[in-house]
Formats: C-alpha cells, sequence, structure tokens
C-alpha cells in the first residue's frame, strides 16, 4: 500500500516541498505518512494568501459561513474511525482516546457554525441627548495559528474553527511530529467549499515557518499552544513586529490535593487518569499528588498497586491503557527526570523505566517522598511521571497547591463541601475540579489558567471570541 502524501495548502493549492517520513512512535519502522516541508516562502505565500482573502470572507453572508463550518464538522464526524486510525499511529494516543478527540474536532466546527447566530454586539444607552451607543465587533483579521503535537486534531478546531467563524483567515502551522492529522483536516476544510486562501496550512520547522510568522506584518494575531520557554518568544517576537495581539496557552504542573476524608477509590482513579492517561502528555495532567498525612500511605499504596497494573502498549490494541510517548527525544527526557527525582530523594514506587523493546513505550512512574521544592515537583515534565507530596492539613495543601509558576488546572477529592467550596475559591488555577481528574474539559466552556501557563483572552466557547474579534464602539447622533 503506497504512504499518504500530506503537501501545504496556500492559496486554495497544493504545494510541495522538501518530503520528510512520519513516524509511528509505537513501531518507529513503520512510516506512516510523508509530508512536504514548507519553508520561509512558502510560509510568505501562505500570510499573503490569507491576507488578500480576508476582506471578502469577512464580508461573505453569515448563512455562507455557517454552512461552512457545518460541512467541515459533519465531514469530520463522518470519518471518526478512520481519523482516529491514523491519530494514533502518528501521535502514540490509545484508539478510544483519538476516536474522542475526532469527535470533538468535529463537534468543535459545528458548535462554531452554530455561535454565529448568537448576539454579536451590545446597545447601550448613551448620556448624551439624541446619541444612539453600541458596539460592534469586527474581525482580527489574518490570525496565524501554531499547534503543539498532543492534541493534533482537537487543538487545531479549537482554534480555526472560532477564527474562521468571527471572519478570519488563518495559516495553521501543526508541529512536525503530526502532519498526517493537519494534512487531512486541511483536506477536509478545503473539501467543504472554504474560499482559496481562507485557510492555509503550512508543515515545517518552528526556526523557519514559525518565525515568518511570527515576524510578518501581515499577521494581525498569534493563538499559540506550547511550552512556556517558547511561548515567552512568541510574545516577544510579537511586541516587536507590528504589535500583533497574542495568545498563549503554555502547559502546567497541575496539583491533584487528596483530603483524608476522601474516598479513597476516586481518589486512586482520579490520580490514575490524570497523571498517566495519554501517557501524561496533556497540558493539564495531574503531576504533583498533594496527599493529607491521615490517607497518604494507603493512597500511595492503592496508586503504585494500580499504576503497575496499566498494560502498556500499541494504541491500536484494545487492551492497551497507555500508547507510547511521541518521540526518542520525549522519552529521553521523560527517562532523564526519573534520575533527576532519585538524586533528588525521592523513591521511585512504581515504574521508573521504559519497556524494552522497539516502541517508545514507557510505564508509568509514580515517585513518594517528593518535596514541591524538587525539580521533579517544579518543572513540566510532560510525561508519564507524577509525584507525592505529604501535607498535614487543608491550608498546607492549598498554600503547596499555589506553590508554582504555573496555573492552569488544580483539583480536589474531597466528601467535605466545606473543602470544596473552599478549594474552588482560594486554588490558583483557571479549572478547578473537585472528585473529578484534572484533566478533561468541554468546549462550550473557556479554557486557560494563571501565572505563566496563559496570556491573554481564554479559548472555547464563547469566549473565544475575544481573541479572534475586535470590540468597536459606535455612536450616531440625529
Amino acid at each position: 500500500m503506497p504512504v499518504p502524501q500530506h503537501l501545504n495548502l496556500v492559496g486554495g493549492e497544493w504545494v510541495d516541498g522538501e518530503r520528510r517520513p512520519n513516524h509511528n512512535p509505537a513501531r518507529p519502522g513503520e512510516v506512516v505518512s510523508e509530508y512536504a516541508r514548507a519553508d520561509r516562502d512558502t510560509a510568505r505565500a501562505a500570510v499573503a494568501a490569507a491576507r488578500a482573502a480576508q476582506p471578502g470572507w469577512a464580508r461573505r453572508p453569515v448563512g455562507d459561513r455557517m454552512a461552512i463550518l457545518d460541512r467541515i464538522g459533519s465531514a469530520i464526524l463522518s470519518r471518526v474511525d478512520d481519523l482516529a486510525v491514523l491519530l494514533a499511529r502518528e501521535e502514540g494516543k490509545l484508539l478510544a482516546e483519538a476516536r474522542g478527540e475526532v469527535t470533538r474536532a468535529g463537534q468543535t466546527f459545528r458548535y462554531y457554525a452554530h455561535q454565529l447566530l448568537q448576539p454579536q454586539g451590545e446597545v447601550y444607552a448613551s448620556t448624551r441627548e439624541n446619541v444612539h451607543a453600541e458596539v460592534r465587533r469586527r474581525p482580527l483579521g489574518v490570525v496565524g495559528v501554531i499547534t503543539p503535537w498532543n492534541y493534533p486534531l482537537a487543538i487545531p478546531a479549537w482554534k480555526v474553527a472560532p477564527a474562521l467563524a468571527y471572519g478570519n483567515t488563518v495559516v495553521l502551522k501543526p508541529a512536525e511530529l503530526v502532519p498526517a492529522s493537519a494534512g487531512e483536516l486541511a483536506r477536509i476544510v478545503a473539501g467543504a467549499g472554504t474560499p482559496p486562501g481562507v485557510f492555509n496550512l503550512v508543515t515545517g520547522s518552528g526556526r523557519e515557518v514559525g518565525e515568518e510568522l511570527l515576524t510578518s506584518r501581515d499577521i494581525d494575531g498569534i493563538s499559540f499552544t506550547g511550552g512556556t520557554g517558547t511561548g515567552a518568544h512568541v510574545a516577544r517576537q510579537c511586541i516587536a513586529h507590528g504589535n500583533k495581539r497574542f495568545q498563549l496557552e503554555m502547559g502546567g504542573k497541575n496539583p491533584l490535593v487528596v483530603l483524608d476524608d476522601a474516598d479513597l477509590e476516586v481518589a486512586v482513579r482520579c490520580a490514575l487518569d490524570g497523571s498517566f492517561f495519554s501517557s501524561g502528555q496533556r497540558c493539564t495532567a495531574s503531576s504533583r499528588l498533594i496527599v493529607q498525612a491521615g490517607i497518604h500511605d494507603r493512597f500511595v499504596e492503592a496508586l503504585a498497586t494500580a499504576a503497575d497494573a496499566l498494560r502498556v502498549g500499541d494504541p491500536l490494541d484494545p487492551g492497551s491503557d497507555l500508547g507510547p510517548v511521541v518521540s526518542p527525544d520525549q522519552l529521553a527526557q521523560n527517562l532523564d527526570y526519573v534520575r533527576i527525582g532519585r538524586d533528588e530523594g525521592a523513591t521511585v514506587v512504581a515504574g521508573g523505566a521504559h519497556r524494552a523493546d522497539e516502541g517508545q513505550f514507557m510505564r508509568p512512574t509514580l515517585f513518594a517522598d517528593a518535596r514541591n521544592d524538587m525539580r521533579l515537583a517544579r518543572e513540566e515534565i510532560f510525561g508519564p511521571v507524577s509525584c507525592v507530596i505529604r501535607v498535614d492539613d487543608l491550608d498546607e495543601a492549598i498554600d503547596v497547591a499555589g506553590d508554582t509558576p504555573y496555573g492552569l488546572s488544580a483539583g480536589i477529592v474531597t466528601t467535605s463541601l466545606a473543602a470544596a467550596e473552599r478549594f474552588k475559591r482560594d486554588a490558583r488555577a483557571g479549572i478547578v475540579t473537585v472528585n473529578l481528574p484534572t484533566a478533561g474539559t468541554e468546549l462550550h466552556l473557556p479554557f486557560g489558567g494563571t501565572g505563566a501557563s496563559n496570556h491573554g483572552p481564554r479559548e472555547q466557547g464563547g469566549y473565544a471570541r475575544d481573541f479572534y474579534s475586535v470590540p468597536v464602539t459606535c455612536y450616531t447622533g440625529w
């Protein structure tokens, strides 16, 4: 069977480039697809195409934009099975998780199609006689979208869909580790009747393609999801080159607090899901488990047993509980943090090694005896590695949970309504969960955090409008 090919999409035309293979992390010798690598010239042409197409797209009747977005969403949903297999093969996500992600992507496009029927402005009473005051919304313009590898369909969907809905044109630069998912999304968008130049795909390096988007003065805004260091660079470049608007989602070091009164089974289930599923490759993963002394030993024993029972294997095998990590570099980084944790004095109570075969598999790894000042507890690892920190009471738990530069997601497991309400009030995070994993969001609700986790307006739901449109205050006198 021939290897699928994925090209760049620029101004409605498929554009070739240097061909690169895309490998399966579960079977690194298997080529999933080949993709055409874009360079600066390709990116520059894509920006020019988006700039030329934007005025016409913004003026297009709302009914037309709705129909196109709905067709995109429906086409994705009609291909859940084959897109999920592709996603699992190139990213390593379990097939069931991949199906959920594809479904989420399709639903996101359909959601924003119907958001266009919601009120798009406000009318106010003016303090001046014979003056009408209103606030209208206009598109931001041309948006550069830079996405990571861990959700190769869902994250592009929740950025591209609102951008298109609110009259913007888009240049999407996906992570090079997942070009096939982005390539199939581009085929679907183009096949839905989207006018040339409204959506463009350029798959290439951050140094070339990413920098072209950041420095182009024909880009009005950048929506970025990725690492904190790269996010800081995105911010500097956006300010230096046209003072363009930017939105940054940058990860976390998320706490899950377990109190003495918690249901142990619920606590273990939340920690297991939040810490290890998706191989820990989620910005909302529970990487710090802050556990009260009275339940600590029972919790550590039960979670270590549950983690050791997880089956690590091929994501297409229905018997697998965890797939591989995404790349050899990510595996090496994860294992380096295991060494760092041991050197710092923490104790491995589950996992701690990779599975010795051809794939990039790693056992879910749990540390006990951790302190919040360890690198293990302060730096984002982005792998199936978590650590347990013992605390005496709720006050200390809240202090430790908030003692981090990040602030994306935070959770608590408790049967006390008072403790749950206090945690929701005091947790320094953009997402707070009670008796649920820290990972897991819904498309109609805002997503984002505080501190080093986020900059700019929230993503998803009606809140996405705040980034992708500009309020214009209008006065009319008579």
